[in-house]
């Protein structure tokens, strides 16, 4: 049997050069399915992504899936992407075995949790307080360097990762940008850590508060500070009213993924990349 993708409308391609185009999964000319394929120019000239793939109920556990993806891997060569991204909820154990299967690695994951009645207590000493201008100023600095450098390390370009670092905070934060909570962790009026908070979720359609960014200062790693960042997190949210709150930890981070689920975060979405060679 013969699986191919047939497309079902022309190439849309965007000013920014973001291109997509949806499939027909098909077997020796049948259709069993369906697929979308997309570019994302926010990731660089190369970035591909699957970005759905369906096989009606009936065809399903014959390898229509993986000879599907296979396919859309060769569309997006055709189109000079030299990596292709995919999304998969938790719930779709049988997307994510496939995902592992094909050589996909796990780049990060969204979690989220239920916010309790009322907001946690800090531990005794430790207070958190808006950021002061100069304190912004050099968070912000460090912040697009560390954001451009993890970027830079799951193979973006250099120039591609800083641009995408200097894109991505003016967007979303500043001094007096709305809904957002700026603020540092002090131990007995010592800084300690620095908290980014969006009071709104940056993603149409949903709701709850997002952690953009905790950093502990390096000289005081390892002393719990990591926990407190969120527990303030979690106060400020409750106070603008959120019930839920969110974030995104990459696979590797093993320590805070840890603290997280610790403190009570689940997954709701796992995010895959490969290398198209």
């Amino acid at each position: 049997m013969t699986t191919t993708l047939r497309p079902t409308a022309p190439l849309q391609q965007a000013p920014d050069d973001a291109k997509s185009r949806t499939y027909e999964v098909c077997v020796n000319g049948r259709p069993v399915g369906t697929i979308e394929l997309a570019t994302d120019p926010r990731y660089g000239s190369g970035a591909g992504r699957i970005t759905a793939l369906h096989i009606n109920e009936a065809d399903r556990h014959r390898g229509r899936a993986t000879v599907a993806a296979l396919a859309a891997e060769e569309v997006l060569r055709g189109w000079r992407c030299d990596r292709v991204d995919v999304s998969v909820p938790p719930e779709a154990t049988a997307a994510l075995s496939l995902a592992v299967a094909l050589g996909y690695t796990e780049r990060s994951r969204n979690m989220v949790k239920t916010l309790p009645a009322r907001a946690p207590a800090l531990p005794e000493g430790v207070a958190g307080r808006p950021m002061t201008e100069g304190e912004y100023d050099a968070w912000l600095a460090d912040s697009k360097a560390r954001y451009a450098r993890t970027l830079a390390e799951r193979g973006l370009p250099e120039e591609a990762a800083q641009a995408k670092a200097d894109a991505d905070h003016a967007a979303l934060v500043g001094p007096a940008t709305p809904g957002t909570y700026l603020g540092v962790l002090t131990r007995d009026d010592t800084v300690v850590g620095m908290l980014w908070l969006s009071l709104r979720h940056p993603l149409p359609g949903r709701s709850g508060a997002f952690v953009f960014d905790v950093e502990v200062a390096e000289e005081h790693r390892g002393e719990g500070h990591g926990r407190s960042l969120m527990l303030l997190a979690e106060g400020e949210a409750l106070a603008a009213g959120a019930e839920r709150i969110g974030l995104n930890v990459f696979a590797e981070n093993t320590p805070a993924r840890r603290l997280y689920e610790s403190l009570g975060y689940e997954p709701v979405m796992y995010h895959f990349y490969k290398q198209l060679l």
